[in-house]
């Protein structure tokens, strides 16, 4: 089974990608389209911006439930079904990866599916025949920890399992929901410019990369584009997984999302 790719997406607005909003247009061509780039995966792990625990928590569930964790949209986006099946067996070698590199982990046998995951899944993989879980942010929110949390998951890449980071690399609602204005979109695009650079630059190497990562504080309108970092967070487990797999990344999304400048990466 060959080796597959890791993948950081913008998941959109809750269940707007999926609704026909004009404004995400774009990025669900590109959620339908982006499975031709991904190989054929046994099981799928989510990485979702919307789920934090004080230790690594991961989906154990046969059959896991939808979580609608959003708020005020259409009646229609309470009905969505996305039955794909869970991966108890995955979630152990995932226990059996973290526990190897002494990472507390613990498998969540009641909690579903949250947006995260299934928004960006129903349009990429609309058959849900695909085995999946998801696995938690750490409520520390340390980016450090996020890096390596990924570098325990890398054996995974090698099993047939598609790793996928679901967040967005601008998060600020205020903003999504202001008229943009020449400098918020200034803004956004000079963090998104920072963020493709960090990952990307051929002059980098992984180490540099893994450093700038966990100070990204320090880049170019930081707190600006994410006040909280959950959305970014996922990117980071994604890196994690790459460095310690040797992998480069490249752009596959970039445009703005809502006004604002936002960016996917795939790492092969």
């Amino acid at each position: 089974m060959s080796s597959l790719p890791v993948l950081f997406l913008p998941h959109g607005g809750g269940p707007l990608p999926i609704l026909g909003d004009p404004a995400h247009a774009v990025l669900t061509r590109f959620m339908q389209d982006i499975p031709a780039r991904l190989g054929n995966p046994r099981a799928i792990l989510v990485i979702s911006a919307h789920w934090e625990e004080q230790q690594a928590s991961v989906t154990a569930a046969a059959r896991p439930e939808l979580i609608y964790d959003y708020y005020g949209f259409p009646p229609e986006s309470y009905q969505i079904r996305y039955p794909a099946p869970g991966a108890p067996e995955l979630s152990a070698r995932v226990a059996e990866l973290l526990e190897a590199q002494n990472i507390p982990g613990y498998a969540d046998r009641s909690r579903g599916f949250d947006h995260g995951l299934f928004v960006p899944l129903k349009l990429m993989y609309p058959a849900a025949d695909i085995p999946c879980i998801q696995l938690s942010l750490l409520s520390s929110l340390d980016p450090a920890a996020h890096i390596r949390l990924g570098e325990a998951l890398a054996p995974l890449c090698d099993e047939g399992v598609l790793i996928v980071g679901s967040g967005l690399s601008f998060h600020n609602l205020r903003a999504f929901f202001s008229e943009p204005t020449e400098k918020s979109v200034a803004d956004s695009l000079a963090f998104d410019n920072w963020l493709r650079h960090t990952l990307t630059a051929s002059e980098m190497g992984n180490e540099m990369r893994a450093e700038q990562l966990r100070h990204w504080q320090q880049a170019p309108a930081a707190r600006f584009c994410h006040p909280r970092e959950e959305h970014l967070l996922p990117l980071h487990v994604c890196f994690g997984v790459a460095k310690a797999r040797g992998m480069s990344a490249e752009v596959v999304f970039n445009d703005r999302l809502m006004g604002m400048w936002t960016s996917g990466f795939l790492w092969q």
